[in-house]
Parts: C-alpha cells; sequence; structure tokens
C-alpha cells in the first residue's frame, strides 16, 4: 500500500513538473518573439494554445518533438528583423535545432554557444557581420549542421569549429572570412567556403571536397589545379641577397642621379610626351586600373576567344561576333529583359535572353551558380548552353524550341481552322512539367524555390509537343526587390499574407499552372507589380473552380475530350490541391508526383468522388461527381 502511495505521489510530481515546465516554455516563446523587431508572422503563437500537441505543431515555425516538447524553432522566409536573443532561447531546455535563414537579421552572430546541446543553426542569407570569436562553438560535441552562407561575416574561420566531432555540413561561402583555412579532419564532413577572402593552402583533410567549395579565394592545394609552391628561407641566403640588392641599389641610384644632371629638363620632358603619344594604347590611369583589376577576376578564356562562357560539353563553341553576324528575331519582352533568336550561320538556333535584373550578384557567385544550372540535364528542362558576364546585364543562352510557349497555345491568337492544344497533349504536357519539377527539387535541394518562376509562358514546347521548363533557379542571382516584384513564386498565398516562401511554394505555381491549362484562362494577378493583392487570386481561381463546380470549366480549344472527363477532372482536383491557400493542407510535389503519373487519357468507369480525398485539400463542395456537369465553354475574359 505504502509503494502505491509513492508511485501515485511520484507520478503527480513528475505531471506537475512537466506542467511547469511547459508554461514555463510558453513563456520564454512568448518573450523571444516580442524580442523580435517584426513579429507579424507570429500570430498565432497564442499563450493559452500549446505550442505542440504531441508531434503536432500548434505554432508557426515550432518543430515538436516525439514527447510534445519543443524541438526547435523553424522561422525562415519570414522578414525576421532585430537580434536573436539566445539568454531566452536558453531556458527551453528542449530545444536542438534552430533555423533563421533567409530573413533579414543583423549584427553580430548570436552566441550560439549558450545552447550547448544544439545540434543545427541555420543562419544563412542574413546581414549578420562582424568577427565570429575563435572558441564560438567550442564544447558543442552535438552540432551536426552549421550554416553561416551569404552574410557579412569577416575575420578568421574559428578554429574551435574543427574541435566538433560529429559535424557533417558547414556551409560559410557568401562572407568574408579571410586568412587560412584550419585543419578539419572529420569524417564525413562536407564545406563550402567559396567566395570569401581565404588565403594559403586547403587543409590536408579537405581535399577530397568539391573544388567549387574554394572558388572564389586565393587558396591553393587539392582539390584545386594549382600547386601550393613552397619557398625554403634560409637566414644565410637571404643576408646574402639583402646586402647584394642593397649594394645594386646604391649604384642604380647613383647612375640616376649622374644621368639627370646631363640631361635638360626640356629634352627629358619632350622625350617622354613623344613616347606617350607613340602609345597605340592611349590609356588613363583609370582604364589601367580596370583593366588590371578585370584581368585578375576574369575566369581562364575558351579556347575560341570569345567572351562567352560555355557550360555544356555536348555544343559546338561560337563568340560574341557569331551571334551578331547572325539573323536575329526579337521573340519577346518580358519582366527581365529582350529574347532575342539567333540562326547562326553554322549552327542551330540559339535564344539569348538579356537580363538586366542581376546587378547586385558577384562575378563569383554569378559563374559558380551559372556552371551549376549548366550542369543540370533533364528531358523536360531547356538546356542552358552558355552565358555572358557584364556588370550591367548577362546573357543567358539556350536552345530554341520550335513550338514556343505554352502560354502563346493557351492565349494567343489563331488562325480560323488552327486546332488549339487537345487533352492528350495538355496532360502530357503537365506530366513532363511535374518531372522537370522534381528533378530541380533533387538537384537544387539547398534552394528553397528551385523553380520560383514556373508559369506558362516559361514552358516552351519543342518540335514534338515536349514541355521544356526556362527561367529556372534564378532566385539566387535576381535582384531581391525586383524578383519579388514580377517572379510567379512571390504571388504565393504564403508571400502575399505572410512574406515568405516554402518548399511547397513551387507546387502552388504548379497548381496554377494545371488550373490555367484546363480552363484557359489566365491567371490575371500574374501581371500585377508587386504582391498581387490576395483578393485578386482568390478570386480567379474560386471563379474558375470552386464557384463553377455546376457549370462552365473546361477550355472549349481542348479537344479530345470524349471518354476523358474523368481524367480531366481528376487533372482538376490534383490542381486544387497543389495551390490550396492552407500550406499545410496543400499537396507536397512528391504526392501530386504520384497523383499526375496515374493520370490516363481516357479513363474507366470508377467513382472519381474520393480522388482527391488525401489530406481533403479540397472544397467539401468537390465531394461529388454529381456537382459536375462536362459542359465545354469559352472561356471568360
Amino acid at each position: 500500500m505504502n509503494s502505491k502511495i509513492w508511485l501515485v505521489v511520484h507520478v503527480l510530481f513528475v505531471f506537475s513538473t512537466t506542467v511547469l515546465s511547459d508554461d514555463t516554455d510558453i513563456t520564454n516563446l512568448i518573450a523571444f518573439k516580442n524580442s523580435l523587431g517584426n513579429p507579424k508572422p507570429l500570430t498565432d503563437w497564442n499563450p493559452d494554445v500549446e505550442p505542440c500537441n504531441l508531434d503536432k505543431e500548434n505554432w508557426t515555425g515550432i518543430i515538436c518533438g516525439k514527447d510534445g516538447s519543443v524541438f526547435g524553432l523553424q522561422l525562415e522566409n519570414m522578414g525576421l528583423t532585430g537580434t536573436i536573443n539566445m539568454d531566452i532561447l536558453a531556458e527551453i531546455s528542449s530545444i536542438r535545432t534552430l533555423s533563421f535563414a533567409n530573413n533579414n537579421f543583423g549584427g553580430v552572430m548570436p552566441d550560439v554557444k549558450k545552447i550547448v546541446l544544439l545540434r543545427n543553426i541555420y543562419l544563412s542569407n542574413n546581414n549578420f557581420s562582424g568577427v565570429i570569436g575563435d572558441d564560438a562553438f567550442a564544447g558543442m560535441n552535438s552540432m551536426k549542421k552549421v550554416e553561416l552562407q551569404n552574410n557579412k561575416f569577416s575575420g578568421r574561420i574559428p578554429g574551435s569549429l574543427t574541435g566538433l566531432s560529429i559535424l557533417v555540413d558547414l556551409q560559410m561561402q557568401d562572407n568574408e572570412f579571410e586568412g587560412e583555412i584550419p585543419d578539419f579532419e572529420q569524417t564525413g564532413l562536407k564545406v563550402n567556403f567559396a567566395n570569401n577572402k581565404l588565403t594559403g593552402p586547403i587543409p590536408r583533410g579537405l581535399k577530397n571536397q568539391d573544388a567549387s567549395s574554394f572558388a572564389g579565394n586565393n587558396l591553393c592545394g587539392e582539390p584545386l589545379k594549382n600547386s601550393c609552391k613552397i619557398k625554403k628561407k634560409h637566414k644565410k641566403a637571404f643576408i646574402i641577397a639583402a646586402i647584394a640588392i642593397g649594394v645594386l641599389a646604391i649604384i642604380l641610384l647613383s647612375l640616376l642621379i649622374l644621368r639627370a644632371r646631363r640631361t635638360p629638363k626640356n629634352n627629358y620632358k619632350y622625350h617622354q610626351t613623344t613616347k606617350l603619344n607613340n602609345n597605340p594604347y592611349k590609356t588613363n590611369a583609370n582604364e589601367i586600373q580596370m583593366h588590371h583589376h578585370e584581368e585578375e577576376k576574369t575566369p581562364k578564356r575558351t579556347e575560341n576567344g570569345g567572351k562567352l562562357q560555355f557550360v555544356r560539353d555536348d555544343r559546338e563553341p561560337f563568340d560574341l561576333q557569331d551571334l551578331l553576324r547572325a539573323s536575329a528575331e526579337v521573340l519577346g519582352s518580358g519582366s527581365f529583359g529582350s529574347s532575342y533568336k539567333a540562326a547562326l550561320v553554322d549552327g542551330p538556333a540559339v535564344v539569348v535572353k538579356r537580363f538586366r535584373e542581376m546587378t547586385n550578384v558577384r562575378k563569383e557567385e554569378f559563374y559558380t551558380h551559372m556552371t551549376k544550372l549548366g550542369s543540370l540535364s533533364h528531358p523536360n528542362l531547356l538546356p542552358l548552353v552558355a552565358f555572358y558576364y557584364k556588370k550591367e546585364e548577362k546573357l543567358l543562352i539556350t536552345d530554341f524550341a520550335e513550338n514556343g510557349s505554352l502560354a502563346s497555345h493557351l492565349h494567343g491568337n489563331r488562325k480560323p481552322n488552327e486546332p488549339g492544344l487537345d487533352w492528350p497533349t495538355r496532360l502530357n504536357i503537365i506530366k513532363g512539367v511535374a518531372q522537370g519539377l522534381d528533378y530541380l527539387y533533387k538537384e537544387l535541394p539547398h534552394l528553397t524555390l528551385p523553380h520560383g518562376h514556373l508559369k506558362s509562358s516559361n514552358v516552351l514546347l519543342d518540335s514534338t509537343f515536349n514541355p521544356l521548363l526556362a527561367d529556372y533557379g534564378l532566385i539566387p542571382i535576381i535582384n531581391k526587390q525586383h524578383g519579388q516584384e514580377f517572379m510567379v513564386a512571390y504571388k504565393s498565398p504564403e508571400f502575399t499574407q505572410h512574406d515568405r516562401t516554402t518548399a511547397k511554394t513551387d507546387v502552388w505555381c504548379l497548381g496554377i499552372l494545371i488550373l490555367e491549362m484546363l480552363t484557359g484562362k489566365f491567371p490575371a494577378n500574374y501581371l500585377k507589380q508587386g504582391k498581387g493583392g490576395s483578393s485578386d487570386l482568390e478570386t480567379w481561381v474560386n471563379s474558375v473552380v470552386r464557384e463553377e463546380w455546376t457549370g462552365e470549366v473546361f477550355d472549349k480549344k481542348m479537344k479530345g475530350t470524349k471518354n476523358g472527363e474523368g481524367e480531366m477532372l481528376k487533372l482538376l482536383k490534383i490542381g486544387m490541391c497543389c495551390c490550396e491557400w492552407n500550406i499545410d493542407r496543400r499537396w507536397d510535389l512528391k504526392v501530386a508526383m504520384e497523383k499526375i503519373g496515374e493520370l490516363k487519357e481516357i479513363g474507366d468507369d470508377e467513382d472519381y468522388s474520393s480522388y482527391a480525398s488525401d489530406g481533403d485539400a479540397y472544397s467539401s463542395r468537390a465531394a461529388t461527381d454529381d456537382d459536375f456537369s462536362f459542359s465545354v465553354v469559352d472561356p471568360k475574359p
């Protein structure tokens, strides 16, 4: 009996302690929210609601453990400002991971060492600056991932990072770190130090890393091609050389003095003037300095001697003069610049696209990113062939797609008897788009928006109407303000309402594209600059689908729909699940890929009403096929 009483008392004690701990965590989290300069995205942090319901999050940006504790914070892409108060966060004993990536935090790096059991810290794409103390990570033996890229950190790389025995990922590129890289010998560690001011030899423990991880520095040794020159200095030889140089300097100085005395001043002046006038280059001091600076930073030219940088080995190289000699045709002018078709004399037609909104990107960063995009290869991606860098503008050269854009086929003017895209063709296009997008997600995992600008005018069609995604992966190099003004991802509900994007934002773009292709209606909010206003987009989506379940849905110009209405309905529901406004209910790309892959041109006799049941991410008005009459009508203006 006594043992039972003891057990009850023990359980009550543990329970009361847990409740007290939870209340303390809530108090600390609210205090942390209030310490931020712009906590608007965290409006659902309500002290009357538990942050976690076991492992389910009730608050935005909270990561919950299986036991209902606050395991971490993932406050990304929220436009947060101010400072990160580590003293408050250190009071929450269960925190193991922190991500504040893609915000507007500034000042010195937060003192992460205050949470000694922290496993992951993500501070990339902010405005942090200053020197990080050498002992900043001392004793953090649980740390596995550190991401500090794209800030303004300076000084030496903290030596305490080398003591983190289980560190597997270290991203420090695009900062202003200087000095030599300390010795890293962790097994399985992947690093990136590109685009800093680092000097000296690369440590032996990092020789198996990718060479691109050290680009944009003054480093030598493996894995780079330039070997380190080791100079052995002997004290005796140095003293002898110094004496010899001193004697030689005295002799030369004496000769110059004697010559100056013998040469009339006016004759000397005339001689110098004549020499300058005969110089065929006639350059001034500023031009010399600019030329020298350009020489230092310009990568090695291609064998053809041109300034175009080719990123593919399966194309015959050409130069700018070849483009100038080619017959040109203006294809259009978009939000980034103009596009031209150039028919090369001794080669295929290519498309040259001018970008003027990339002036904030550094040369090394631009080269690195373009090289990565040029390495991508997929049947549903428009290949990048070459690029040209100039401070004021950039040129991207791609293959030419014979059948133009999907937008031109959906919304362009046609001849009286010219047919529109039929249902089988549209289905094949969407399948190809989804496959191309899935490939981008896999190859560009470090980007929140692997595409970022997915719309019908950026889906090109080759000679067999195979879809090719264009203008992908440009978010890191487009000027931020211009990108948020014009790019499709920034028309999404999460950005128009909360100033943030997520891994599901490109899926939202895919959903809108599906609805546009099925209905033939253009998403008018895309034409607005800046935030298109949530009401415009909501009105459009609802008018196309949610308010028209009982009638006029599909595009009249879409032929070949006989016996395919059920599959068209499935795709319509997939589109709705992809562009669901509630991110939690929106499908991720993997689910969308599976459902799109199951679609056929002609459906079977089955009940389609339960097709979109996954996550219930569609309007309840879409519950039964009785709500649909598959009438085909003219799209409304």
